[in-house]
Protein backbone atom coordinates (compact mmCIF):
# COMPACT_ATOMS: atom_id res chain seq x y z
CA UNK A 1 0.00 0.00 0.00
CA UNK A 2 1.41 3.65 -0.79
CA UNK A 3 1.43 5.32 2.72
CA UNK A 4 -0.56 8.75 2.81
CA UNK A 5 1.08 11.83 2.29
CA UNK A 6 1.63 14.62 4.67
CA UNK A 7 0.23 17.65 2.84
CA UNK A 8 -3.03 16.70 2.65
CA UNK A 9 -5.42 16.25 -0.29
CA UNK A 10 -7.28 19.95 -0.19
CA UNK A 11 -10.67 18.36 0.08
CA UNK A 12 -13.46 16.96 -2.29
CA UNK A 13 -15.03 13.69 -2.35
CA UNK A 14 -11.77 12.02 -1.82
CA UNK A 15 -12.45 12.70 2.05
CA UNK A 16 -13.76 9.85 3.42
CA UNK A 17 -13.88 7.69 6.24
CA UNK A 18 -14.91 3.69 5.33
CA UNK A 19 -14.78 0.63 8.43
CA UNK A 20 -15.53 -2.63 7.41
CA UNK A 21 -16.16 -5.77 9.64
CA UNK A 22 -14.25 -3.76 12.61
CA UNK A 23 -13.45 -5.77 15.81
CA UNK A 24 -11.85 -5.00 18.85
CA UNK A 25 -11.56 -7.45 21.86
CA UNK A 26 -9.36 -6.69 24.89
CA UNK A 27 -9.74 -10.20 25.91
CA UNK A 28 -10.00 -13.02 23.14
CA UNK A 29 -13.44 -14.07 22.62
CA UNK A 30 -15.25 -10.88 24.36
CA UNK A 31 -15.34 -8.21 21.81
CA UNK A 32 -15.76 -4.85 22.89
CA UNK A 33 -16.55 -3.76 19.13
CA UNK A 34 -18.79 -6.28 16.70
CA UNK A 35 -18.38 -6.55 13.07
CA UNK A 36 -18.99 -2.53 13.01
CA UNK A 37 -19.15 -1.28 9.24
CA UNK A 38 -20.46 2.41 7.88
CA UNK A 39 -19.25 4.85 5.52
CA UNK A 40 -18.83 8.62 5.63
CA UNK A 41 -17.80 10.79 3.33
CA UNK A 42 -17.92 14.83 2.45
CA UNK A 43 -19.39 17.32 4.13
CA UNK A 44 -21.41 15.03 6.70
CA UNK A 45 -21.55 15.12 10.29
CA UNK A 46 -22.22 12.05 12.02
CA UNK A 47 -23.30 11.44 15.82
CA UNK A 48 -22.80 8.36 17.48
CA UNK A 49 -24.65 7.06 20.38
CA UNK A 50 -25.07 4.87 23.09
CA UNK A 51 -24.58 4.07 26.56
CA UNK A 52 -21.86 4.10 28.26
CA UNK A 53 -19.56 1.04 27.99
CA UNK A 54 -21.27 0.20 24.50
CA UNK A 55 -17.75 1.11 22.69
CA UNK A 56 -17.92 4.14 21.18
CA UNK A 57 -14.78 5.66 22.46
CA UNK A 58 -12.93 2.24 21.78
CA UNK A 59 -14.59 2.71 17.90
CA UNK A 60 -12.96 6.40 17.64
CA UNK A 61 -9.40 5.30 19.49
CA UNK A 62 -9.57 2.66 17.01
CA UNK A 63 -10.04 4.71 13.38
CA UNK A 64 -7.33 6.89 14.79
CA UNK A 65 -4.84 4.11 15.74
CA UNK A 66 -4.46 4.66 19.47
CA UNK A 67 -4.91 1.28 19.78
CA UNK A 68 -5.12 -1.69 17.44
CA UNK A 69 -8.14 -3.26 16.42
CA UNK A 70 -8.48 -6.85 16.17
CA UNK A 71 -10.12 -7.21 13.21
CA UNK A 72 -11.43 -5.57 10.29
CA UNK A 73 -10.11 -2.75 8.23
CA UNK A 74 -10.20 1.05 8.32
CA UNK A 75 -9.56 2.84 5.12
CA UNK A 76 -9.08 7.21 5.20
CA UNK A 77 -8.90 9.08 2.13
CA UNK A 78 -8.92 6.00 -0.01
CA UNK A 79 -6.04 4.71 2.06
CA UNK A 80 -6.10 1.34 4.34
CA UNK A 81 -4.49 2.38 7.78
CA UNK A 82 -5.16 -0.55 10.05
CA UNK A 83 -2.06 -2.91 9.91
CA UNK A 84 0.41 0.50 9.65
CA UNK A 85 2.79 1.49 12.22
CA UNK A 86 5.76 3.41 12.77
CA UNK A 87 6.41 6.17 10.14
CA UNK A 88 3.99 5.06 8.26
CA UNK A 89 0.86 5.75 10.88
CA UNK A 90 2.60 8.84 12.03
CA UNK A 91 1.49 10.03 8.49
CA UNK A 92 -1.34 8.67 8.34
CA UNK A 93 -2.64 10.27 11.82
CA UNK A 94 -2.55 13.18 9.84
CA UNK A 95 -5.59 12.82 7.97
CA UNK A 96 -7.37 12.58 11.48
CA UNK A 97 -8.25 15.41 13.17
CA UNK A 98 -9.07 15.26 16.59
CA UNK A 99 -11.15 17.42 19.03
CA UNK A 100 -11.24 15.56 22.92
CA UNK A 101 -13.53 16.14 25.84
CA UNK A 102 -10.99 17.32 27.69
CA UNK A 103 -9.62 19.94 25.22
CA UNK A 104 -5.90 18.62 25.45
CA UNK A 105 -4.31 21.89 25.09
CA UNK A 106 -0.75 23.20 25.96
CA UNK A 107 -1.99 25.68 28.92
CA UNK A 108 0.75 27.59 29.06
CA UNK A 109 1.00 28.58 25.32
CA UNK A 110 -1.25 31.45 23.78
CA UNK A 111 -4.32 29.67 21.70
CA UNK A 112 -2.45 30.75 18.11
CA UNK A 113 0.04 29.17 19.63
CA UNK A 114 -2.09 26.09 20.01
CA UNK A 115 -3.82 26.26 16.77
CA UNK A 116 -0.51 26.04 14.76
CA UNK A 117 0.19 22.85 16.78
CA UNK A 118 -1.89 21.40 14.11
CA UNK A 119 0.41 21.51 11.86
CA UNK A 120 3.43 20.20 14.35
CA UNK A 121 3.08 16.83 11.46
CA UNK A 122 4.23 19.03 8.76
CA UNK A 123 6.89 20.99 9.73
CA UNK A 124 10.49 20.30 10.43
CA UNK A 125 11.41 19.55 13.71
CA UNK A 126 13.62 22.43 15.22
CA UNK A 127 10.91 24.96 12.91
CA UNK A 128 8.70 23.43 15.61
CA UNK A 129 10.96 23.29 18.88
CA UNK A 130 11.52 27.34 17.48
CA UNK A 131 8.16 28.02 16.85
CA UNK A 132 9.09 29.43 13.24
CA UNK A 133 6.49 28.40 11.20
CA UNK A 134 5.28 29.33 7.64
CA UNK A 135 3.69 32.46 7.31
CA UNK A 136 0.68 31.05 5.35
CA UNK A 137 0.40 28.81 8.21
CA UNK A 138 0.29 31.96 10.52
CA UNK A 139 -2.17 33.83 8.71
CA UNK A 140 -4.31 30.47 8.39
CA UNK A 141 -4.24 29.97 11.95
CA UNK A 142 -5.46 33.49 12.60
CA UNK A 143 -8.35 33.03 10.20
CA UNK A 144 -9.47 29.95 11.96
CA UNK A 145 -9.16 31.57 15.24
CA UNK A 146 -11.47 34.29 14.20
CA UNK A 147 -13.90 31.44 12.52
CA UNK A 148 -14.39 30.39 15.59
CA UNK A 149 -14.63 33.52 17.55
CA UNK A 150 -11.60 34.21 19.57
CA UNK A 151 -9.77 37.07 17.67
CA UNK A 152 -9.55 39.11 20.81
CA UNK A 153 -7.69 36.06 22.46
CA UNK A 154 -5.26 35.02 20.27
CA UNK A 155 -2.41 35.76 21.96
CA UNK A 156 -3.97 35.04 25.46
CA UNK A 157 -2.56 31.90 26.96
CA UNK A 158 -5.08 28.47 26.73
CA UNK A 159 -5.47 28.39 30.58
CA UNK A 160 -6.74 31.54 30.75
CA UNK A 161 -9.61 30.45 28.64
CA UNK A 162 -12.89 29.14 29.86
CA UNK A 163 -14.00 25.89 29.34
CA UNK A 164 -16.05 26.67 25.84
CA UNK A 165 -13.11 29.31 24.72
CA UNK A 166 -10.65 25.84 24.78
CA UNK A 167 -12.69 24.01 23.10
CA UNK A 168 -12.92 26.30 20.20
CA UNK A 169 -9.63 26.28 20.18
CA UNK A 170 -9.23 22.43 20.21
CA UNK A 171 -11.84 22.85 16.76
CA UNK A 172 -9.94 25.65 15.32
CA UNK A 173 -6.68 23.08 15.72
CA UNK A 174 -8.36 19.91 14.37
CA UNK A 175 -9.30 22.31 11.28
CA UNK A 176 -5.84 23.51 10.74
CA UNK A 177 -4.54 19.99 10.01
CA UNK A 178 -6.47 19.67 6.99
CA UNK A 179 -7.54 16.52 7.81
CA UNK A 180 -9.71 14.22 5.90
CA UNK A 181 -11.96 13.16 8.97
CA UNK A 182 -12.39 14.92 11.98
CA UNK A 183 -13.25 13.06 15.16
CA UNK A 184 -14.84 14.69 18.20
CA UNK A 185 -15.27 12.71 21.61
CA UNK A 186 -17.69 14.03 23.79
CA UNK A 187 -16.75 17.51 22.79
CA UNK A 188 -19.84 19.11 24.78
CA UNK A 189 -19.65 16.12 27.68
CA UNK A 190 -18.01 19.23 30.58
CA UNK A 191 -19.75 22.68 28.77
CA UNK A 192 -23.08 24.52 29.55
CA UNK A 193 -26.17 23.82 27.25
CA UNK A 194 -26.09 27.27 25.62
CA UNK A 195 -22.10 26.34 24.74
CA UNK A 196 -22.63 22.89 23.82
CA UNK A 197 -25.32 24.20 20.96
CA UNK A 198 -22.75 26.50 19.98
CA UNK A 199 -20.00 23.84 19.92
CA UNK A 200 -22.18 21.69 17.63
CA UNK A 201 -22.91 24.22 15.31
CA UNK A 202 -19.14 25.16 14.88
CA UNK A 203 -18.40 21.41 14.16
CA UNK A 204 -21.23 20.81 11.41
CA UNK A 205 -20.42 24.78 9.98
CA UNK A 206 -16.65 23.48 9.91
CA UNK A 207 -17.84 20.34 8.09
CA UNK A 208 -20.24 22.00 5.61
CA UNK A 209 -17.58 25.18 4.57
CA UNK A 210 -14.63 22.77 3.96
CA UNK A 211 -15.88 19.46 2.85
CA UNK A 212 -15.00 17.65 5.75
CA UNK A 213 -16.46 14.57 7.23
CA UNK A 214 -16.97 14.57 10.85
CA UNK A 215 -17.78 12.23 13.84
CA UNK A 216 -18.90 12.69 16.69
CA UNK A 217 -19.40 10.75 19.69
CA UNK A 218 -22.38 11.93 22.12
CA UNK A 219 -24.24 11.24 24.64
CA UNK A 220 -27.03 13.82 24.21
CA UNK A 221 -29.57 12.54 21.62
CA UNK A 222 -31.58 16.53 21.32
CA UNK A 223 -28.10 17.64 20.09
CA UNK A 224 -27.25 14.57 17.90
CA UNK A 225 -31.21 14.81 15.92
CA UNK A 226 -30.50 18.61 15.85
CA UNK A 227 -26.94 18.89 14.16
CA UNK A 228 -26.20 15.71 12.77
CA UNK A 229 -27.15 14.98 9.24
CA UNK A 230 -27.16 11.02 9.94
CA UNK A 231 -27.43 9.05 13.60
CA UNK A 232 -25.59 6.03 14.70
CA UNK A 233 -26.82 3.91 17.46
CA UNK A 234 -24.66 1.71 18.85
CA UNK A 235 -25.51 -0.96 21.80
CA UNK A 236 -23.41 -3.84 23.39
CA UNK A 237 -20.92 -3.34 20.32
CA UNK A 238 -23.13 -3.23 17.85
CA UNK A 239 -24.96 -0.82 15.19
CA UNK A 240 -28.20 -1.22 15.92
CA UNK A 241 -29.51 1.90 14.33
CA UNK A 242 -27.83 4.03 11.24
CA UNK A 243 -29.74 6.35 9.26
CA UNK A 244 -30.71 10.01 9.25
CA UNK A 245 -32.06 11.77 12.68
CA UNK A 246 -36.00 11.85 11.23
CA UNK A 247 -36.15 8.20 11.71
CA UNK A 248 -35.09 7.51 15.27
CA UNK A 249 -37.92 6.72 17.46
CA UNK A 250 -38.23 6.24 20.84
CA UNK A 251 -38.32 2.18 19.98
CA UNK A 252 -34.66 2.80 18.31
CA UNK A 253 -33.57 4.48 21.47
CA UNK A 254 -35.21 1.86 23.95
CA UNK A 255 -33.10 -0.96 21.76
CA UNK A 256 -29.98 1.23 22.02
CA UNK A 257 -30.42 2.32 25.87
CA UNK A 258 -32.59 -0.46 27.39
CA UNK A 259 -35.90 0.31 28.91
CA UNK A 260 -38.15 3.41 28.68
CA UNK A 261 -37.90 4.95 31.89
CA UNK A 262 -35.63 7.43 31.01
CA UNK A 263 -37.35 8.33 27.73
CA UNK A 264 -40.48 10.37 30.01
Amino acid sequence: MTSPSNSGNGGGSSRSLIVKDLVKAYVPGKPVLKNISFEVRGCSTVAIIGPSGTGKSTLLRCINRLIDPTSGTITVAGHEITRLSGKDLRLARHHVGMVFQEFNLVERLSVIENVLCGRLGFVPVWRAWLRKFEQHDIERAFELIDMVGLTEFATQRADSLSGGQRQRVGIARAVMQNPDVIMADEPTSSLDPKTSVEIMGLLNDFSKAHDIPVLINIHDVNLAKRFADRVIGMSLGSIVFDGPPAELTDDHLKEIYGGEDWLS
